[in-house]
């Protein structure tokens, strides 16, 4: 009888400990979404990201003569730094309570798994989590990197990894991570290619080959490129070489997130001579391929001659065929904007924020008639000769938001729910293809487990991908209305 009632109370001691421990579980977990909650609404609360700002800009605006004078905040700025801010609170936050998983639980799995659970329900219900993250590692691949060790590089690109591990849009997150990794190539703004390398190979591991293919192809071209402007350059010295250096790279239009077509832009015959010579070169060494020339992507270095001194520019390529207008015209002479649209055929959205990096930023090149930061079609402009800076070297960005205005974001999430239609359709078919026959629950449970890599369908949106399929023919209902046929 004693051994009995020993048993039954080691059972209840059982039973008791069994659900503390459950209710310790429900109780980080509930602490982890109210605070994460709290997180989403501060970082909502903080203002809808602006439409522009200088991406390197700094807040304090420089009059010609370098003076510096207070102006409002950049919104681009601003925008970046709430989602810097919501990412490392984030970080903060996972770093207290793995370490109270640590220590006080020992590493316990199901404690892990309901702390996942956690964070992966609040990060998700932030609209903007994917870019968030995405701006975040690409700030510190630009820039974040400087001066720390390999061993603290790892650090911040496994946080980085354990974040996105906890977004289901992960093609969300592809599209913005490979428009911010296609900006810092282009740009040649990589803090350091191992650190690029290494975020790719962890992407690789968490995702599969299939999610990083155009991004290593990214690099690829890269390399490419780098070798025909040496064969180019050969060539050259055996050649008349153009008045104008050039430096090419050739982009796999299937790869690089940009719009295959390309802004209009009326050259200089300066850069229509040099860029007839590359393409001469290149198309003699590769036949039956097509060169498209993207001028909104490039930038260019040009020496420009001031009264005080000279200094070298670097600017955009829109801005270089810009300030080429003024070459030729004289003292306290001005171009209209409209002039200015007519001579270099730049769309009007290009050519105001080229405008207002020569003539409204920290570098004023150019002036502005009537002064003021927006520029307007009935506005002109002339060359700033008083302009000087103790800079021999000076980098004009291009007023751009390195974050998505509204407008853009929308349009970024047409261009999602298009591929995932693309990508659902696809699906439905190679399931079709391999079972033949499948009623409907079947059918919409395992295309959501396939596509579950990529994002988290909706059950409607399935069915009417599957609807669609019907009427291309692909499959057809069955007799009982509940299954469905593949049409070979």
């Amino acid at each position: 009888m004693t051994s009995l009632t020993t048993f039954l109370a080691y059972i209840s001691c059982i039973h008791w400990f069994l659900m503390a421990f459950q209710a310790c579980v429900v109780l980080l977990k509930t602490s982890i979404q109210r605070r994460g909650t709290e997180l989403n609404s501060v970082s909502r609360e903080g203002g809808e990201l602006g439409d522009g700002g200088a991406e390197d800009d700094p807040d304090a605006s420089v009059t010609g003569k370098g003076k510096s004078k207070v102006r409002p905040p950049n919104p681009s700025a601003h925008g970046l730094a709430l989602a810097l801010r919501w990412v490392e609170a984030v970080l903060r936050l996972k770093d207290k309570f793995d370490a109270i998983w640590e220590t006080a639980f020992k590493n316990n799995r199901e404690i892990e798994s309901g702390l996942n659970e956690a964070f992966e329900s609040f990060i998700n219900q932030h609209p903007r989590a994917s870019e968030f993250v995405s701006l975040y590692i690409d700030d510190n691949l630009k820039k974040g990197l400087k001066g720390k060790t390999d061993a603290e590089v790892e650090v911040i690109l496994d946080k980085s990894i354990s974040l996105f591990r906890f977004i289901t849009e992960k093609d969300v997150f592809e599209r913005y991570y490979k428009a911010h990794l296609a900006k810092r190539l282009l740009h040649n703004r990589s803090a350091s290619d191992d650190a690029e390398r290494g975020m790719l190979a962890k992407l690789k591991v968490e995702c599969g080959f299939q999610f990083t293919v155009k991004l290593e192809g990214m690099f690829h071209d890269m390399k490419l490129s780098a070798d025909t402007m040496q064969a180019y350059r050969d060539h050259l010295s055996r050649t008349t070489a153009p008045e104008v250096d050039i430096y090419v790279t050739v982009m796999t239009s299937t790869f690089w997130p940009m719009s295959y077509v390309p802004v209009p832009c009326t050259f200089p015959p300066l850069l229509v001579k040099a860029s007839k010579s590359f393409e001469q070169f290149y198309l003699s060494r590769h036949s039956g391929r097509k060169l498209t020339w993207q001028p909104s992507l490039g930038s260019a270095d040009v020496r420009v001659a001031f009264k005080a001194r000279k200094h070298d520019l670097n600017v955009s390529s829109f801005a270089l065929v810009i300030l080429l207008l003024f070459e030729n015209i004289g003292e306290g002479e001005s171009l209209a904007y409209e002039e200015i649209k007519d001579a270099t055929g730049i769309p009007d959205g290009d050519l105001q924020r080229n405008l207002q990096s020569l003539a409204c930023t920290k570098f004023k090149v150019l002036r502005k008639h009537p002064s003021g930061r927006d520029v307007n079609p009935d506005d002109s402009f002339s060359f700033n000769a008083d302009f000087s800076s103790p800079l021999q070297k000076i980098k004009i960005s291009t007023v751009a938001a390195r974050v998505e205005s509204g407008e853009e974001r929308k349009e970024t999430q047409d261009r999602v729910d298009e591929e995932r239609r693309y990508q659902m359709d696809a699906c439905i078919v190679r399931i079709m293809k391999d079972r033949k026959q499948m009623t409907h629950n079947e059918l919409v449970n395992e295309a959501t487990r396939q596509l579950a890599s990529r994002f988290l369908p909706d059950p409607m949106s399935i069915k009417k991908r599957i609807e669609a399929l019907i009427e291309r023919e692909y499959l057809e209902r069955c007799d009982d209305r509940k299954s469905y046929n593949y049409l070979a």
